[in-house]
């Protein structure tokens, strides 16, 4: 199992309305940069988990964990005119026409009382999917509160 940082802006998605979709599961997409799309699409697996990260936003931070419940596939949203996610450059790569922007679907884990600041996570983080070990992962055990479990030291 692989453990991920996933990245978004609350204004756009929260923790709040993954806990409010069906299922509590929802499509990560609308992912832009070339190196999280080669994580989502090449590495990111069934069963991996992820903390869900509020950023450019008042108080950024770890919000909660999700958990990877369906593998990359492409992103239908950058192909669709009407959506703000849409690159109409997304079918054109190369002749093969293979879609440029992929997606996973998450399912909420656990949605954290506070959210732990960047100040506590430690370093910044640079991309919108980054991996972490299960030692990063472990050994910051308590920053979230005694009462969550798991939390974010730094995946540098």
């Amino acid at each position: 199992m692989n453990y991920w940082l996933l990245k978004s802006e609350p204004e756009s998605f929260s923790i709040d309305d993954l806990a409010a979709a069906p299922k509590q599961t929802a499509t990560w997409d609308g992912v832009r940069n070339f190196q999280a799309r080669n994580m989502l699409r090449d590495s990111m697996k069934k069963g991996d988990q992820a903390f869900f990260y509020h950023s450019s936003c008042e108080v950024p931070g770890i919000a909660g964990i999700v958990s990877v419940v369906k593998e990359g596939y492409p992103d239908k949203t950058a192909d669709d005119p009407s959506h703000h996610h849409y690159d109409d450059k997304n079918r054109g790569q190369g002749s093969s026409g293979e879609p440029r922007w992929y997606v996973v679907d998450v399912k909420l884990v656990r949605k954290f009382k506070h959210i732990i600041a960047r100040a506590t996570a430690g370093s910044p983080v640079q991309s919108a999917a980054r991996p972490g070990g299960i030692a990063t992962w472990e050994s910051s055990v308590g920053d979230a509160g005694d009462e969550e479990g798991l939390a974010f030291r730094s995946l540098a």
